[in-house]
This record gives C-alpha cells, structure tokens and sequence, in this order.
C-alpha cells in the first residue's frame, strides 16, 4: 500500500500517449537480461525527473541521480541523491544511502538537531530509496513482464501501452481503494539490443474534484549496466538511530517512499 500511496503523494500535492495495436517480440528477454545483470559489486546508474503540473503549471519538480548495487537476488544497496522543487520539499532528504536492510538519510531536515559529530540518520528494516515518482518498477519480474506483454505499440525498441491502478495493485499484491483502480497510466519503455531497461517514463493524471486535476509525468533513464559500484555504509560514529531522537524530533519518522516501489526493491 506504501508504494501505491507514495506515487499518489507526489501528485497530491499540486491539488500518452494513444497508439495503435501492435504486437512484437523483444529483441531479447527483458527479465533474463535483467538477472544476468545481478552480480556483486557491479550495479548501474540512474538518473530521473519527476515533474507534478496543475493547470498546466508545474507545481513539483524531483530529479534524483545516482546508483543502485547489485547482489546475486536483485537490488542489495542504492545512492542517491534527490533535489525537490515545490511540494512537500522538506520531506525528502537530499542524500539517502541504502545498505541491506537500513537506510540512512543526510540533508534538510534529515540532518536539524541531531547530536554533536552525527551526521546521518538510521531507519532499521526501512531499505526502499526513493528515486521520485516512478510507479513501474522495473526490478520487479512481474511488472517489467506486464510492460511488454500488454504494450499496445512496439517500434525501435520502445514499448508503449497502458496500466491501470488495478492492474498495478495486482502485479505488486498490493491494495488500493476502490476509487483509485481505474486511473490509467499510460508508459513507454525503452529496451536495447541485449533487452535490457535503458528508460521507463510514465504518465498518471488524478482528478480532485473542486481541488482540479493533477498530471505526474517521471521519465527515468539507466545507464552503465555491470558498472562496477561500491555502496557502503556510513561511518558507524556519524550515525545516529531514528529510534535515539526521541518523539519529539523534528525529524521526520519515515522517509517518503516515493514511487511505487522507489524502484529498485532492496532484497
């Protein structure tokens, strides 16, 4: 449910593309690439702009860079570093580094009234990075399958189709209300030759009612994959755990996870 809210978040605070049917195969397939890839040490770049408009405005701006780490299951670590224009700015931490099962936040907020020589903030268990707004994550195997398989186009390489809030729901085994299940969102992903991910954008627009209606676009590029990359955490002697701050911190007690599944689920 986290992963669905966060994805609305972005476009809460403000209160593709049509084609015709075509069916091809991948140049190669795009989850056996993908595993190919999980080696240790190795990882790939990212880098993503997530842009929330109302009324034709742009009311909240996120671009996030960085890298996520591999292991032989998947995504075991991730850097990165956020820069929020607009919206709800001050809850996203302008670096979040993610190392197993922990995740530690430095920046902003994330880094006001902490004790003497600490430099960073611990969440034990929470390891999901944000990387913006983007709902199709492509690290997981049922959601890149979906984006292939039900693309109603297919040129160069580029999958366009559409998901609705249901189908999502189902591929992440994840609830969300009734009201939410038809909003469409409507992606193009971008496969090179050997089937690996070099793109996903994607476009969801909610409608408020009175409040009006809010359009999110996020558009995510990977570059580098089998880079080699070195993600460790931060020195033990700069951390300090959320849980020592105490309830009246003006820190915040999650960190926002921005998508649904701030792409790249940490195994």
């Amino acid at each position: 449910m986290k992963r669905i809210l966060a994805g609305l978040a972005l476009a809460s605070s403000a209160a593709l593309m049509t084609t015709a049917p075509a069916h091809a195969a991948a140049p190669a397939d795009p989850v056996k690439a993908l595993k190919k890839q999980y080696v240790a040490g190795h990882g790939v770049r990212v880098s993503e702009t997530a842009r929330t408009s109302a009324d034709g405005k742009n009311t909240t701006v996120m671009t996030t860079n960085g890298t996520f780490g591999f292991g032989k299951s998947g995504v075991v670590a991730a850097d990165l570093r956020t820069r929020v224009k607009g919206g709800a700015t001050a809850l996203y931490p302008p670096r979040v580094v993610t190392v197993g099962k922990h995740t530690y936040a430095q920046g902003g907020l994330f880094s006001e009234e902490l004790p003497e020589g600490k430099k960073w903030v611990r969440y034990a268990n929470q390891a999901s990075p944000s990387t913006g707004g983007q709902l199709l994550d492509i690290f997981e195997p049922k959601m890149l399958k979906a984006l292939v398989s039900r693309a109603k186009s297919v040129k160069s390489g580029t999958y366009r189709g559409s998901l609705t809030y249901g189908d999502l729901s189902k591929i992440y085994d994840e609830p969300v209300p009734d009201t939410l299940k038809k909003v469409k969102v409507d992606y193009a992903l971008d496969l090179n030759s050997k089937g690996l991910v070099t793109g996903i954008r994607s476009e969801f627009t909610l409608d408020f009612g009175i409040l009006g209606k809010t359009t999110t676009t996020v558009s995510t590029r990977f570059t580098g994959w089998g880079a080699k990359i070195s993600i460790k955490a931060p020195p033990a002697d700069e951390v300090i755990d959320i849980s020592e701050l105490g309830s009246d911190t003006q820190v915040p007690q999650e960190i926002p996870n921005g998508s649904l599944n701030s792409l790249g689920r940490i195994q």
